[in-house]
């Protein structure tokens, strides 16, 4: 297997991208359902947050080598058998998805350092507050991030539709590809 993208082919670097965004955007999503039900006295309480934001920062990473990654690397050809309507709307979800990934990190950013404090990258360094103290930041992104998060699994559910879709009737190597 080659590292690079091909004309017709996804590279192994592209692959691993694709798949190590989609764990981290369950678990994340996962850990971010569990722990706004956490109370003061549950064990994870301070836990589950300080996981779900070095986790969200390690995202932040990932997405940006990952957008790197793609415009510095050949984009394989759309399959012969896709139409131009199925390729606008692939091109449609795979841009609204890194565009909800992001905005979904900014949000989670804010949230997490709107009252000053720095977030803690898995007690490595701290990645610094540059908004300080702002009132209700907190709340405002909060509400954000929430309807984001949500946004995304829809798109992220139309995306594997897709994928089944062209494995199950269109019986073509769509796929195939990033596996």
């Amino acid at each position: 297997m080659r590292f690079r993208n091909t004309e017709s082919a996804f590279g192994l670097i592209a692959k691993l991208f694709h798949w190590l965004v989609a764990l981290l955007v369950f678990g994340l999503f996962g850990v971010g359902l569990y722990m706004v039900d956490l109370t003061y006295y549950d064990n994870y309480y301070q836990t589950a947050p300080f996981l779900h934001k070095s986790f969200g920062v390690l995202l932040f990473v990932l997405m940006v080598a990952r957008v790197l990654w793609r415009w510095t690397n050949t984009k394989p050809a759309p399959l012969a058998t896709h139409t131009s309507f199925e390729i606008k709307v692939a091109h449609v979800v795979h841009l609204g998805l890194y565009l909800l990934l992001l905005s979904t990190i900014l949000s989670g950013y804010l949230i997490s350092t709107a009252d000053g404090r720095a977030i803690d990258f898995f007690g490595l360094f701290p990645i610094p507050s540059v908004t300080g103290n702002i009132d209700q930041l907190e709340d405002y992104a909060g509400s954000v991030h929430e309807i984001l998060a949500w946004t995304i699994i829809v798109v992220v559910v139309l995306h594997v539709a897709g994928a089944v879709k062209h494995a199950v009737i269109d019986k073509d190597q769509t796929l195939r590809r990033m596996l």
